[in-house]
């Protein structure tokens, strides 16, 4: 395509033509300026001018007002002085006071202009008058007389009514004296004349006020003023100004300045001067002046146009000179213009084949821009060749990007993963197949909408799209399932930074998230009876002790419990619990915390109770129990609780102490059996109660600290031949006279307390020191384990640093835990077992039989030796109950590889029976009694073997 059909189409004017047209209307617009500035300035100047001509005309027609004023008092002054005017006032002479001045009244009136002499004597009498009356006039003479007569000073006025008059009023001197006054008056008809004369204009004399409406002369009348005209030169011409005047101005703004108008083809200006009046008259007199100013504006107007014709010339001179420089380059220009088209459409030969090479020494910016565009012609050319090539590698790039387009896009599907980009603005902008499969929606629905609102935000907050970060988010599907989504959020660059997108990868954790709550609910629940488990229930209460809240603390213990786990099995005892536990939070849920402590023994926590609200929720606890129906086995179970009630902070400021309390009150609770509840009360007693055990726990606490316990063993004998290779380990504590105190005394307080840990500690410890020398002799030491010792994560540990440090082979040490703590807390009992095994230590089973539910438990939990409970050991001689039950255990435990001891072996009656039901070992009072450890660790050792 040529460069004429590619510009064909559209209308071009020249840059030539452009450039002159806006200088041209630069350079009018300047003249105009400059023109209407001169004209301004002009005026402006004129105006100066003719406001001190004014100012000067002012002043000279109130000094000529001040000279007439003086040369009438001179006059006056002349006139009273006459040498007979005096005497003849004294003796009140009308006759002789005329006779005084008719000699000087002619030529007062033909040259100085009197119109009228007044002589008045000292009474203010009208003595002698001269001249025409000019009584109408209304003047205040004898005011004027009397001022003169008082002051015997002179005195002048100017009045205005029909006409204009000065006044002179001299006193008369006789001797010092003042023996009568003196008036002159004139017209202002001289100073008229001075005006016009000094101001080179027609002067009028106008007088406003209520006499002027008076005058005979109507014609003078100007209505629009509200006065006359009492004089004015070229009455003719000037009426006929002073008309049109009145018509366009007032009086008051010709004052403050003079008015410009036009009359009968002349610019005339007119101006006024105010002349001073007294203040008891109401008319005011004024000097008008019009001058003819018609010379002055033609001369303005005539500079004005001068300058607007010599503004134009300048203007077309320059016009003329700036076509004639810009004629050559435009030229080359157009010639340019011409040629880019041409090289836009690819015609690179033909445009270099246009433009001439460049060859002036003093290149101008023309030059350089066709030097340019043939270099850029040649660069073009070469561009175009190299963009051929790379479409090329283009086009195979393309097709390189669709195949890993279409890999992204069976990757994203394929993803079990939500995959979602977004725009800046959070809004959707891509969603992946497995996103769209969970959410069971079609993708366009979820195009365009906002994160925020398909995916529910748990914690609010604002994200910035430019910074990875990590949150949790809620979805709810169309089927209405709730899922729990981790998103990863990251900045998704898309070559602007100002459109910056994010990529959200999510990750479905519902199912981690259910397992979560369910270990957090496991954490704070009791499996069995889904109440709060002892942890929590002492975190609350600790809660409520820190925060300084007073209540109190409910500690229940199920009575005759045992009973329904030997009778009716663990698993009715299990059912009765959960049947407790049910009753207990639908009644009093709402009263507060209800928690299993463990075994039988619940407890609640009512926050803000008084001791009345308290006593009557244990007595509601004591009826809800009584009416619990319970039947087992083919029996039916009475239910009863002992319930203790401790207040806080009153009888505890810590979790440990308070529950101490309660179980303090439980057990005074259990000893009544009448009420069954207790409230521990604060007075004496119970403070009895509580120095007691707090004496027992420093007790503790110090035996602990000084080595004041001491160690016991019994022995457990081999039943087969009565050998002794297996000793029990007592405790006793030391008082003060070296007596051995029973552990029944002090025990249970460690226990509530939580010291017994520490002690089972002090024993494990002191037991391994001994088993160090006994070992050698073939002799094993069972050391007994409380049911709080099976929850010290440190346990484990602490005794495999002691088995280290004591030198003890772990072989000949037996453990021994409860059947009640183990089976209470069958998982963690195992477990401990389990570990004490790993360390080479063997394990006992204690107090085994209480409940038949542990026959479930006995072949999963691993322990060594079964330890018969001595109260069915006891009874074998005399029921029948007993034997049957013995030989079970016996039984089992042999069908479970353990082997068997009987507890309180007290006589020698038990040894056959026990034998026939082939129970190894044996232990009580009869086969051998508590003694020192230090009595076997010196005694010589065994010769048979074990």
């Amino acid at each position: 395509m040529s460069a004429t059909k590619a510009t064909g189409t559209r209308q071009r004017l020249s840059l030539t033509w452009r450039v002159i047209a806006l200088s041209s209307l630069l350079l009018l617009g300047l003249v105009l300026l400059f023109t209407w500035l001169g004209h301004a300035n002009l005026m402006r100047q004129f105006q100066e001018s003719r406001e001190e001509h004014t100012e000067r005309q002012m002043r000279e027609i109130r000094l000529a007002l001040q000279r007439t004023e003086g040369a009438l008092q001179q006059l006056a002054s002349l006139a009273a002085a006459s040498p007979r005017l005096g005497p003849a006032l004294e003796l009140r002479n009308p006759g002789d006071t005329q006779d005084s001045l008719n000699a000087q009244w002619p030529t007062l009136q033909l040259e100085a202009g009197i119109d009228e002499i007044l002589v008045f004597d000292a009474r203010g009498e009208l003595q002698a008058e001269w001249g025409e009356s000019q009584a109408d006039n209304d003047r205040p003479i004898q005011l004027w007389v009397r001022r003169v007569m008082e002051s015997e000073m002179p005195l002048t006025a100017l009045r205005c009514s029909t006409d204009c008059r000065q006044y002179a009023a001299v006193p008369v001197l006789v001797e010092g004296q003042s023996v009568g006054t003196v008036i002159l008056s004139r017209s202002l008809a001289d100073v008229t004349r001075q005006a016009q004369q000094v101001s080179d204009s027609d002067v009028a004399l106008l007088v406003t006020g209520p006499m002027a409406s008076d005058t005979p002369n109507a014609e003078r009348h100007l209505a629009a003023w509200e006065g006359h005209l009492v004089a004015l030169t070229r009455q003719e011409e000037s009426l006929s100004l002073l008309r049109t005047a009145s018509q366009q101005s007032s009086i008051r703004e010709l004052l403050n300045s003079p008015l410009q108008l036009r009359h009968r083809g002349r610019d005339i200006e007119l101006s006024a001067v105010r002349m001073d009046e007294d203040g008891d008259r109401r008319s005011t007199g004024y000097f008008l002046m019009a001058s003819d100013i018609t010379s002055q504006i033609r001369a303005i107007n005539q500079d004005t146009r001068t300058l607007m014709v010599v503004g134009l010339g300048g203007w077309l001179a320059a016009e003329i000179l700036l076509l004639a420089i810009l004629l050559s380059p435009m030229a080359r220009l157009r010639r340019l213009a011409g040629v880019l088209p041409v090289l836009a459409h690819g015609g690179f030969a033909e445009a270099r084949a246009a433009i001439p090479v460049p060859r002036r020494r003093l290149a101008d910016e023309i030059d350089v821009l066709e030097g340019t565009t043939l270099e850029l012609s040649s660069q073009l050319e070469a561009l175009e060749q190299e963009v051929s090539a790379r479409g090329e590698q283009l086009a195979e790039r393309v097709e390189e990007l669709a195949r890993e387009r279409d890999f992204v896009g069976s990757l994203l599907d394929t993803s079990r993963v939500f995959i979602v980009t977004q725009d800046r603005q959070g809004r959707i902008t891509l969603v992946n197949e497995y996103a769209l499969s969970v959410m069971s929606v079609s993708e366009e629905t979820l195009l365009g909408r906002h994160f925020d609102d398909v995916f529910s935000v748990k914690a609010m907050g604002i994200a910035d799209l430019t910074a990875p970060h990590q949150e949790e988010r809620t979805l709810l599907t169309a089927e209405g399932q709730q899922h729990t989504i981790a998103w990863y959020h990251a900045a998704l660059p898309t070559g602007n930074d100002s459109a910056t997108a994010r990529i959200s990868v999510g990750l479905d954790i519902t199912e981690r998230k259910a397992a979560e709550a369910r270990l957090t609910w496991l954490a704070e629940r009791d499996v069995l009876t889904e109440l709060y488990n002892r942890r929590y229930f002492q975190e609350a209460l600790g809660r409520a002790l820190n925060q300084g809240h007073s209540g109190a603390v409910l500690l229940m213990d199920l009575d005759q419990f045992k009973d329904v786990n030997e009778l009716s099995g663990h698993q009715a005892g299990d059912r009765l619990l959960r049947k407790v536990a049910n009753t207990l939070f639908q009644e009093l849920g709402h009263r507060g915390v209800i928690a299993r402590l463990g075994g039988d023994e619940f407890a609640l926590l009512l926050d803000g109770a008084d001791p009345e609200q308290a006593v009557r929720v244990a007595q509601q606890v004591t009826h809800l129990l009584e009416s619990i129906g319970f039947d087992a086995g083919g029996r039916r179970h009475r239910i009863s609780a002992s319930t203790g009630i401790a207040l806080f902070p009153a009888l505890g400021d810590n979790p440990t102490d308070l529950m101490a309390n309660a179980d303090v009150a439980m057990y005074k609770a259990k000893e009544d059996g009448i009420q069954r509840w207790h409230l521990l009360s604060t007075l004496e007693n119970a403070k009895d109660e509580l120095q007691e055990r707090v004496y027992w726990v420093e007790r503790v606490r110090k035996a602990l600290q000084d080595d004041d316990f001491e160690l016991v063993v019994q022995p457990i004998v081999r039943l087969e031949d009565q050998d002794v290779r297996h000793y029990e380990v007592l405790l006793r504590m030391r008082d003060g006279d070296g007596g051995l105190v029973s552990p029944g005394r002090f025990i249970p307080l460690a226990e509530r307390s939580g010291q017994i840990v520490q002690i089972d500690r002090w024993v494990l410890r002191r037991s391994l020191q001994a088993l160090r020398q006994l070992q050698e002799k073939g002799v094993s030491l069972a050391v007994n384990l409380s049911g709080q010792s099976l929850h010290d994560d440190g346990l484990k540990q602490f005794l495999a640093d002691e088995l280290g440090t004591s030198g003890a082979d772990p072989n000949y040490l037996i453990l021994e835990v409860t059947e009640t703590a183990a089976v209470t807390d069958f998982s963690t009992a195992r477990g401990v077992l389990q570990a004490m095994r790993d360390l080479g230590c063997r394990t006992a089973l204690d107090d085994f039989g209480v409940g038949f539910s542990s026959f479930h438990y006995l072949g999963q939990l691993p322990v060594d030796y079964i330890k018969i409970d001595g109260s069915f050991i006891r009874s074998l001689p005399v029921s029948a109950d007993s034997r049957v039950i013995v030989k079970a255990i016996a039984d089992i435990a042999a069908g479970f590889g353990k082997q068997a001891i009987a507890e309180f072996v007290d006589q020698e009656a038990l040894l056959p029976i026990l034998k026939s039901y082939g129970i190894s070992y044996g232990q009580g009072f009869h086969l051998g009694h508590p003694e020192p450890l230090e009595n076997i660790i010196s005694a010589e050792p065994p010769t048979q073997n074990d």
